[in-house]
């Protein structure tokens, strides 16, 4: 069978120069058209979800309780609509090993896997922003704002991990947000122990805490298997020692007096107690709480201390809170919680 004959071939025209020069014309406009509407439509679909952010954004407010959550988004920092710890809690805040806040400025130390893992100190502002980001060695362990703000300090584990045992270094640095100057080691302070300079290579510090002129500041110094409370001087840059088995000093709101750890037993079986020191008399009481806190206790008003207790029940840990004058009894604050701060 024969197939159809086929019509012939007819060659189309060739374009001419003005013909193709008006199709790359014409499909160039049509682009534009498109992603002026493609731009308009994100326009519009971020006009309508700002509010939506603006009603979740997650700040540094005053007359509420900031603390780690180890709940629900575990290491995430939440807040508590009161500095009681009562009412509803808002999660949302940045991930940190430890954190603490005051004067519209927040402390976040992070802690990310790798070999080795890395630490990071992050400076955040009053919407808990990231202003500035530090690389440190160690584990987080102790973050401390003063109550302007402007001064930061933070403790690192280089060595080991508790201040039970004798096998652990630490590494302090202090931060002033309004210079920038960064001290990462404060080992080399000139330090005066019972009215004598003294040196020695096994002097650890940690725990800082500021007075409200942000010049004075009260740490501990650990040498020869003791502790001793120190009273430091920024702008001198030196520091003497006050008072010996201090840990963990907290300086009270109104300046007066310090909370700290005592170590009440040898070992590193339940070895500490929470005690005040009044700074005028120098006297000490312990306070209701009888278990063993390892914590840098945090004072929410003049009358109250918050600190991090192991929890029950599953739970990682839990903040409980005490009268500092030592009357009446400890009471649960806020289930699945560590590092408090009452931001006022």
């Amino acid at each position: 069978m024969t197939a159809p004959p086929q019509a012939p071939l007819t060659p189309r025209p060739a374009r001419s120069p003005r013909s193709l020069r008006a199709r790359v014309i014409a499909v160039a406009a049509a682009a534009a058209v498109l992603a002026t509407v493609a731009v308009g439509y994100t326009l519009h679909a971020a006009d309508r979800a700002e509010p939506a952010a603006a009603a979740s954004e997650f700040g540094l407010d005053a007359g509420h309780l900031y603390y780690r959550s180890t709940e629900t988004g575990a290491g995430r920092v939440a807040r508590t609509a009161t500095p009681s710890g009562k009412g509803h809690r808002t999660p949302g805040g940045p991930s940190c090993e430890r954190f603490y806040a005051a004067g519209g400025t927040a402390l976040c130390l992070q802690r990310r896997p790798g070999i080795p893992p890395t630490s990071y100190a992050l400076v955040m502002d009053d919407k808990l922003r990231e202003k500035r980001r530090i690389a440190l060695t160690g584990i987080p362990n102790r973050a401390r704002v003063s109550a302007s703000g402007h001064m930061l300090s933070w403790t690192m584990f280089a060595t080991g991990d508790s201040y039970a045992g004798s096998s652990f270094s630490t590494r302090t640095s202090i931060l002033d947000t309004r210079t920038g100057y960064l001290i990462k080691n404060m080992e080399e302070i000139p330090l005066t122990l019972d009215g004598r300079r003294y040196h020695s290579p096994d002097v650890n510090f940690w725990g800082v805490t500021f007075a409200d002129d942000d010049n004075r500041f009260y740490a501990t110094v650990s040498t020869k298997g003791k502790t001793y409370l120190i009273q430091g001087d920024m702008k001198k840059w030196a520091a003497r020692t006050l008072r010996t088995n201090v840990e963990c000093p907290s300086l009270s709101p109104d300046n007066t007096r310090i909370a700290f750890k005592k170590r009440v037993r040898k070992g590193t079986s339940n070895p500490w107690r929470l005690y005040v020191l009044d700074l005028r008399t120098m006297r000490e009481h312990p306070i209701a709480e009888t278990r063993s806190v390892d914590d840098q206790a945090a004072w929410l008003d003049d009358d109250t201390l918050a600190y991090a207790l192991p929890g029950t029940e599953g739970r990682k840990q839990d903040i409980w809170t005490a009268r500092a004058d030592g009357k009446g009894s400890s009471n649960l604050l806020v289930r699945n919680g560590t590092s408090p701060a009452a931001v006022r």
